[in-house]
């Protein structure tokens, strides 16, 4: 399995999806050509997660974790022809993964948009301190990854994950609620 998932310490707790499996883990920077030599050779019967920050461009990476903005999309619209080889087993997690996916073709398991920070909370007007954010989460994240080791198929996860949501919290409904098979 190939991991996309840049260092970032308000995404740290996705390290939760790959923990302890055989995984080849991408997290330093990486330019646009390796990363497509890295695509093109992982096998098309081998998942690839992508993990992170990001918006419907693509994945987002930074160099200095201290600053809130982001240097460059590390994985975009250039990766998209090696990544639509994997069919449907993909997974994306970050803010409007299903958009990128959609507007790439991509196929697998993406998530909308989760709130991950505070202030992403209060622009989607769900009351939660940051705090609450961590500690659900870390729970939704762990059921995540639960159903992604009992090979549950990608697209069964998203009715399943909101069926394991016992919180019911307006937090956890909305990101419960944003996670999409495409």
């Amino acid at each position: 399995m190939l991991v996309v998932h840049p260092k970032d310490r308000t995404t740290s707790l996705l390290s939760i999806l790959y923990e302890g499996m055989e995984a080849n883990i991408i997290s330093n920077k990486c330019s646009n050509k390796e990363m497509e030599h890295l695509l093109h050779h992982v096998s098309t019967q081998e998942r690839i997660m992508l993990l992170g920050h990001g918006s419907d461009k693509g994945l987002f990476y930074r160099e200095d974790d201290t600053k809130n903005e982001f240097d460059k999309i590390i994985v975009g619209h250039p990766h998209s022809f090696h990544l639509r080889k994997h069919g449907g087993n993909l997974i994306g997690i970050w803010c409007h993964a299903d958009k990128f996916a959609r507007a790439e073709g991509l196929h697998g398991l993406f998530s909308g948009m989760i709130i991950s920070e505070e202030q992403e909370a209060v622009e989607y007007g769900v009351m939660a301190t940051q705090q609450e954010i961590l500690k659900s989460n870390t729970i939704m994240f762990g059921h995540l990854r639960w159903l992604l080791d009992e090979d549950i198929p990608l697209c069964e996860i998203p009715q399943r994950i909101k069926n394991m949501d016992a919180e019911r919290t307006s937090l956890s409904v909305f990101n419960y609620n944003n996670f999409h098979y495409i």
